[in-house]
């Protein structure tokens, strides 16, 4: 081979490297330094190369990801392997490249190996094939890098075992901590009846009393005309405090039935489905949700609606469970109107909340409305997960629809939501009829 042919040789091979290790190196020279067939492997699988066209676009896309490292220096190592054949038109190098950069400030180091085949046309050397990969360090004799994989999968065995530990004592405390949220909730909703259940308990005790304090006279009276020998009379005096004491009765039965519907709520119940009036369960619920947050809030006012239907009756739930939900959503409801009151600019706004019930061929269904700013649409799909809200920090737990919709889920029913800006927001609970056998 003549001197100049070498040295052109050299030329090209140090102009093709430079494509690689210097960014600035202009890549207009690309067509006189390759074949317009050029093929070759990179490091990554997708690094296949052949035609001048997607060996630029690999050489861009390196000099663009080498921007975002830190202090990124290449440097050929020396010597290069060389070897001529073909008498003299053909030229294989072999070398290494030495690469440092800092990622997130910290030194990394690799070698990367270069393989470049060179051919003698026209006068010139171009590159026709090459291949560049980074040499992983294996123990010596590890060919296949069997050993290798044998500790790394050791290794992730360890790892796993030690994320499963972390996973199941992970899970055992938020089992722990749903337990005593739910609990929290459960505490806060009977807070919200507390004021409405004393305000309730209060009308039939006043009933009790009054009556019981007529009787008293009543009995007195009688006893009066008794001995004044009019039988008659004393006969009348008795039948109005047989009277009295059937109201008496009746309002101490109201007393107690509310007595026991804040003793459910507060307890965890026995778990077992009853024959249970829907239209009494809501509508007690109704008020003393209501009631609940006059006794908060004396300014707070809202019309009340309701529509029960007559043929609802009975049906199998656990009673203080679907009282929860029930109660949510009227919690739910007053919160919403008396928040657009507050924020209305308009006296014309009358806050309303409707509850109603209807008996389907399969179902029966609660519905609750109210006629506040409703839900956003972006919040839709999350309105049922535990711990989301809506309402501002410390006013809300995030878990009232979620425990909703699991008790309502439970017991094989839906509840569902539709909702308009600025206008209203319903939910529907339907719980199926025949399904809700005793459990």
């Amino acid at each position: 081979m003549t001197d100049q042919k070498k040295q052109l040789l050299e030329k090209t091979y140090q102009d093709w490297l430079g494509l690689f290790l210097d960014e600035n190196t202009p890549l207009d020279q690309l067509e006189s330094l390759v074949a317009p067939d050029i093929m070759g492997y990179g490091t990554s699988v997708e690094e296949k190369v052949f035609g001048i066209a997607a060996l630029k676009d690999l050489i861009l896309l390196g000099r663009e990801q080498g921007r975002n490292l830190e202090d990124m220096q290449m440097q050929p190592k020396q010597p290069d392997l060389r070897q001529i054949i073909s008498g003299n038109d053909m030229a294989i190098f072999a070398g290494e490249v030495h690469i440092s950069y800092k990622l997130g400030g910290f030194p990394n180091h690799m070698s990367m190996r270069i393989s470049t085949v060179l051919i003698y046309q026209d006068n010139a050397w171009k590159v026709t094939h090459w291949h560049g990969s980074v040499g992983v360090e294996t123990e010596k004799g590890d060919t296949w890098h069997a050993d290798e994989l044998r500790l790394k999968n050791q290794k992730l065995e360890r790892i796993v075992e030690e994320r499963t530990a972390e996973l199941k004592q992970s899970i055992s405390d938020l089992k722990a901590t749903q337990t005593q949220l739910i609990h929290a909730e459960k505490m806060a909703s009977l807070g919200e009846l507390t004021a409405g259940i004393a305000h309730e308990i209060q009308n039939p005790l006043n009933f009790v009393n009054n009556f019981s304090e007529v009787n008293t006279e009543l009995i007195d009276e009688m006893n009066e005309e008794l001995n004044n020998g009019d039988i008659d009379e004393a006969k009348a005096i008795s039948a109005d405090i047989k009277q009295n004491l059937e109201k008496i009765t009746h309002h101490g039965k109201r007393a107690d039935s509310i007595v026991k519907g804040m003793l459910q709520h507060s307890g965890n119940g026995t778990g077992i489905k009853e024959p249970t009036d829907i239209n009494q369960l809501t509508d007690e619920y109704f008020r003393l949700a209501y009631q609940g947050l006059r006794a908060k809030d004396k300014s707070f006012n809202a019309t009340l609606e309701t529509d029960y239907s007559e043929n609802v009756g009975e049906i199998n739930i656990i009673p203080q469970d679907i009282g929860r939900v029930i109660l949510n959503l009227f919690t739910n409801a007053f919160y919403a109107v008396d928040e657009k009151k507050l924020t209305s600019k308009s006296d014309a706004y009358k806050p309303t909340v409707s509850v109603s019930t209807e008996k389907t061929n399969a179902n029966i269904v609660i519905t609750v409305r109210d006629n506040g700013n409703g839900i956003p649409e972006k919040v839709l799909n999350k309105i049922f997960q535990p711990f989301f809200t809506t309402k501002p920090s410390g006013k809300g737990t995030g878990l009232g629809l979620s425990m909703s919709y699991d008790i309502v889920k439970a017991h094989k029913g839906e509840i569902t939501i539709n909702t308009a800006k600025e206008k209203f927001t319903e939910f529907k609970i339907s719980l199926p009829i025949k399904k809700n056998s005793t459990t």
